[in-house]
């Protein structure tokens, strides 16, 4: 465990139109954390909205917790890696520490799953992201919404909202993101993966 900062980047899109919809889980769960540590997030010249506080460890007297920068963009998926970028030079944050929280269609709803590195699927914000930071090599939760039935288009249906079915138990499931990203933070990697990837 480290003393440097984290931070903590939902992805998602801009403004009421898209903030129900699957492709801003990450901003969900950012909000999940914000509301957790008693944050607001203040929207700053680093084209972001942004909340720093501490991460409490256990309730050991006089342990601060760990430093985390939460983050959202107040720009577009597709441009998430300029935000995500300035962030990480203004705070210092190297890669490693850097958790990205986004949807994943490969993986069924209320699933999630944790990895370092790899490709990004498809993902726009994730592209965006790694070419930024000039590397793939950053921590990404990934929250699963499931493919679309029939022949609906990928893209048209990270745009939509949650099904009915979907919204009965978004919030938990939000609340479960969010537990995984703590976790992450304080017990790591593999912390993560023994204990969802077996769901």
């Amino acid at each position: 465990m480290t003393n440097e900062p984290w931070l903590v980047f939902g992805l998602g899109n801009p403004g009421p139109k898209y903030e129900a919809t699957r492709h801003n889980i990450g901003q969900m769960v950012v909000a999940e954390l914000a509301q957790r540590m008693n944050l607001n997030l203040t929207r700053t010249k680093l084209r972001s909205n942004v909340g720093t506080g501490r991460l409490p460890v256990g309730s050991v007297p006089g342990v601060p917790g760990l430093r985390i920068v939460l983050a959202t963009s107040t720009g577009y998926m597709n441009e998430s890696g300029g935000p995500v970028r300035q962030l990480a030079d203004f705070y210092s944050i190297d890669p490693d520490q850097i958790i990205a929280i986004h949807d994943d269609v490969d993986i069924p709803f209320d699933t999630i799953k944790a990895k370092v590195g790899g490709g990004e699927g498809g993902h726009n914000g994730l592209r965006s992201m790694t070419s930024a930071l000039g590397t793939k090599n950053y921590p990404r939760i990934r929250a699963g919404v499931g493919r679309p039935v029939g022949r609906q288009d990928t893209a048209d249906f990270v745009l939509k909202p949650f099904s009915k079915d979907e919204r009965a138990t978004l919030p938990i499931f939000v609340s479960d993101v969010a537990d995984a990203v703590e976790m992450y933070i304080v017990d790591g990697l593999e912390a993560v993966q023994q204990k969802y990837h077996s769901k």
